[in-house]
């Protein structure tokens, strides 16, 4: 009988500041998931806007994650037999990933502000974010080579009008059809910066992750990114979608908002309460007890973790 491939999970922060809870929830929760197989974790830093994502962000991170035994066996500051695992570093590999698109006809250029699309009469999903009504797809080389006399074109991929579906580890089902439900969508800025999309798929795939942890809003993502592994030949992890923590409210945590950054929360509470407070939310413990994360191991399931997000207990940070 053929041994089952080791799970390779993965944490992939975007270090733009301190994490604040919802964060360090999808942290445990890729941990435990991983670990609890007999897995490994790969820590890659998602600092693809440089300017936005600082160094030295990076680096408290990985202090802030080892502080909560949220241990990584490969990536960050440490390095490891895949790297680079900042994504600023990458831009030879994403170019590669991008010349392979190309070559199929799939790419072309977009002339279209954020503004305008915004302004258009374009459809939007119900996240607000617009659907790309194909304003530049047929663009004659000539009308695109005028219109780059003035600005710089964003990349975008052509997607098809047919159903992506795949069923997440968590969740279930889900499926999306690209060209109505999302649209061609850009692989490459203006200013060259890569696109999460693209990047993430590249990176997942040459790490050789085979199962990703991530919250719930990024649910609506993954046909898109299965659609980029196909066309570069590249094989797709597992998904496992998890509940986004909400403020007692109801409202969306955020770092510019300053919801309970990890640097607040040390001042308050030591990491083994940290932990034990979200295992309790998550229903992996009966009550906020201080806890390890090698203490729930034998706790974790997926089926204990619930479907809809989760308002945060008042009182409980």
């Amino acid at each position: 009988m053929a041994q089952a491939a080791p799970v390779i999970g993965r944490f992939a922060p975007s270090p733009s500041g301190r994490m604040h809870l919802g964060n360090l929830a999808c942290s445990l929760l890729a941990w435990l998931s991983a670990k609890s197989k007999g897995g490994k974790i790969v820590l890659r830093i998602e600092d693809l806007d440089a300017e936005r994502c600082p160094r030295e962000y990076a680096d408290l991170l990985e202090k802030d994650l080892a502080w909560l035994g949220l241990t990584w066996d490969e990536g960050g500051a440490g390095g490891g037999p895949h790297g680079p695992y900042y994504q600023s570093e990458c831009a030879p590999i994403y170019d590669a990933a991008f010349a392979r698109l190309s070559a199929q006809g799939l790419l072309y250029p977009c002339f279209c502000s954020r503004a305008a699309l915004h302004a258009a009469s374009a459809p939007h999903r119900s996240d607000g974010d617009v659907i790309y009504p194909g304003t530049c797809r047929n663009l004659t080389p000539a009308e695109a080579a005028e219109k780059q006399k003035h600005k710089a074109p964003a990349w975008r991929v052509k997607v098809p009008d047919k159903m992506v579906s795949f069923r997440d580890g968590h969740l279930g089902p889900y499926a999306e059809n690209l060209a109505q439900d999302c649209g061609d969508f850009t692989v490459r800025r203006g200013d060259g910066v890569y696109a999460y999309q693209l990047a993430v798929t590249v990176d997942d795939a040459r790490m050789g992750v085979t199962e990703v942890v991530r919250g719930g809003d990024l649910l609506s993502s993954t046909p898109r990114q299965l659609y980029l592994y196909a066309a570069l030949g590249l094989k797709a992890p597992a998904f496992y979608h998890c509940p986004l923590l909400l403020a007692p409210g109801g409202r969306r945590l955020s770092k510019r908002d300053g919801d309970d950054s990890l640097e607040n929360l040390k001042a308050k509470y030591t990491a083994a309460e940290i932990i034990g407070k979200l295992a309790y939310v998550y229903g992996l413990q009966p009550e906020p007890a201080p806890a390890a994360p090698e203490s729930l191991l034998s706790r974790f399931s997926w089926r204990k973790i619930p479907v809809q997000d989760i308002a945060l207990p008042e009182g409980l940070f």
